[in-house]
């Protein structure tokens, strides 16, 4: 199993999401936040699990829905340690939010 570490800016677009989501179920909060640890667990066993995205990202990065969550987790898989660059909700603008990969 390989390590993975979350980006300043993932941490962030995961405090937001949670706390947005636990103003009115804070059940789903946590829920959310275990379905991103458990996808972290693995991308770490199995770095290419992920899509590549040409249209949003280079070929170093792949991306990750979660199950349950209109979430995707955005990563690098060629980086070591893995590096979960952006927690993001399927529905916000891809190509502008990801022009800073």
């Amino acid at each position: 199993m390989t390590s993975v570490v979350f980006s300043p800016r993932a941490r962030r677009d995961l405090l937001v999401a949670t706390r947005w989501i636990a103003r009115d179920n804070p059940a789903a909060a946590r829920a959310l936040r275990d379905a991103v640890a458990k996808a972290a667990e693995r991308i770490g066993t199995y770095p290419h699990l992920g899509t590549l995205r040409p249209d949003l990202a280079g070929p170093a990065y792949r991306f990750l829905t979660l199950a349950g969550f209109p979430y995707i987790l955005v990563y690098n898989a060629e980086r070591h340690p893995l590096l979960i660059a952006r927690v993001l909700h399927g529905a916000r603008d891809l190509p502008t939010v990801l022009q800073d990969l």
